[in-house]
């Protein structure tokens, strides 16, 4: 029986142009032997704008349901993830070649390891790409060490939440991702932070579209009372976690 990463992508009718450019980067992926991928599909809404773009591809999965952004998409998509893990990959995101197999390697060859994530280049409109100055070194990140970088750093992670790859059964226990307008996937980060190990991998595994589409550009992504809710209420999770009395959790 083939063992699978279920990559879960939540998309919507403006982003799904991208979706063969993300297929594309999944094709490239090379796993170790009795290893394949699954992709799960699921759109923030009900329209006709996403299944043109879909691949014929048997291993590629594709639902709809109420528009509810990101994090709800991919708390949907879950119960049709039937890999032992689960790895991100957004919309108009790439992963690079050999990724998903350094994401297997860093929970497969150590023990107590719940989930990774890995360096990113930001990839620009001229095609150029930007790297972030200050990742971590590569291995171990211990349990509360990004959760008290982002709360010292203006809340902003050493990791990036878009490269996450992690353990099924964790994530179903920490209920998927936040129901936030954003900030979902950080929300999840840090709760995953709060309570287990994780792995950083210091080769690139993603590239970052910047485009004037993406959600990260509008403006209510940053809109002052909002985005101060979030991070409170990320923070706040996160810490009544780690507070929680037998709440470590060792794959």
């Amino acid at each position: 029986m083939t063992n699978l990463i279920s990559v879960i992508t939540a998309v919507h009718g403006p982003v799904a142009e991208h979706l063969p450019d993300a297929y594309k980067s999944l094709l490239d992926q090379q796993l170790p032997d009795g290893w394949d991928w699954e992709w799960v599909i699921q759109e923030d809404g009900e329209t006709d704008a996403v299944r043109p773009y879909l691949p014929d591809d048997h291993r590629v999965s594709f639902g709809q349901g109420r528009h509810g952004r990101a994090g709800v998409a991919r708390t949907l998509a879950l119960p049709r993830a039937r890999g032992q893990y689960v790895k991100v990959l957004d919309a108009d995101d790439m992963l690079t070649p050999g990724a998903l197999a350094r994401d297997l390697a860093a929970l497969t060859d150590h023990p107590g390891i719940c989930w990774a994530t890995s360096r990113v280049l930001d990839l620009l409109p001229d095609g150029s790409t930007v790297g972030f100055d200050q990742d971590p070194p590569e291995g171990p990140v211990e349990r509360g060490a990004v959760l008290d970088h982002w709360s010292t750093h203006s809340y902003r992670a050493q990791v990036h939440p878009a490269t996450l790859f992690v353990r099924r059964n964790v994530l179903l226990a920490l209920g998927g991702w936040m129901a936030l307008p954003a900030s979902e996937d950080t929300g999840l980060l840090m709760a995953l932070n709060a309570v287990s190990r994780g792995w950083f991998t210091a080769e690139t595994g993603l590239l970052y579209r910047k485009w004037p589409g993406q959600s990260t550009s509008q403006a209510a992504h940053t809109h002052e009372g909002e985005w101060a809710a979030r991070m409170a209420v990320v923070e706040a999770r996160a810490r009544a976690l780690a507070a929680l009395p037998g709440w470590r959790i060792d794959a």
